[in-house]
């Protein structure tokens, strides 16, 4: 996709040049205080429960925001689908990454009711145990986590499959709840850490759900919000 590809509906148009505005990096705080990062040991543990859990012979990952324009996983197949019961939300509160303790982010988790369409990768047939791992360490950092591990059941124009997706725990301590569009519009454009800025975070996503045909209504009201918040600042 061109980088001057803009992604809009019935407002402003979030645009690669509007981000570059709020782009910038912040220095990595490291954990928040009363978390710790995860040992070698207790990711181990994590991926030994959910292959106890459902052992699938093809392994599938739901992805319904970067996982989808950064995957950083090999895969063998990818497919629309769409999860029953969850909906895409900014729901996660991020205090690095694309965040600050002054300035926290916001980022996409999935949350209890509704639907979200998303994609599902098939990931190759050996060594899920190793896979997983790999896939935990990228999605989860705090200690004790919010994002945290499912097995799901997503529907595809070939049936139903069962695949791992990362969900919001409501009880988890980085957990936002529901925010008001404009609130969350506000959070985005302002946010940025060691990863870069919400903002952009944003942009990608939305672009790469229009890529594949994916229109979330609340998504795509943000994202407006989020290009009138730049444009006025």
């Amino acid at each position: 996709m061109d980088e001057k590809t803009t992604t809009h509906i019935n407002g402003r148009k979030l645009t690669a040049e509007l981000v570059a505005r709020v782009e910038r990096c912040e220095p990595d705080p490291g954990p928040e205080p009363g978390t710790t990062e995860h040992t070698d040991a207790e990711f181990a543990a994590m991926v030994q429960a959910l292959l106890l859990e459902y052992s699938p012979q093809e392994l599938w990952i739901f992805a319904y925001g970067s996982l989808i324009w950064n995957p950083e996983f090999d895969f063998l197949e990818c497919r629309s689908a769409t999860a029953y019961g969850w909906h895409r939300s900014f729901c996660l509160k991020l205090t690095r990454w694309r965040g600050t303790r002054e300035l926290p982010a916001l980022m996409l988790a999935l949350d209890r009711g509704g639907s979200c369409n998303g994609l599902v990768y098939r990931l190759p047939a050996q060594d899920h145990f190793k896979q997983l791992g790999l896939l935990l360490r990228r999605e989860i950092d705090a200690n004790p986590p919010t994002n945290v591990p499912q097995w799901i059941s997503v529907k595809t124009e070939t049936g139903v499959l069962r695949a791992l997706a990362f969900v919001a725990a409501r009880d988890g301590p980085a957990y936002a709840g529901k925010l008001p569009p404009i609130q969350v519009a506000q959070v985005l454009a302002r946010a940025a850490g060691h990863w870069g800025s919400a903002a952009q975070y944003l942009f990608r996503t939305v672009s790469m759900l229009e890529e594949h045909g994916i229109r979330d209504r609340n998504i795509w009201r943000i994202q407006s919000l989020v290009a009138e918040e730049i444009e006025d600042s």
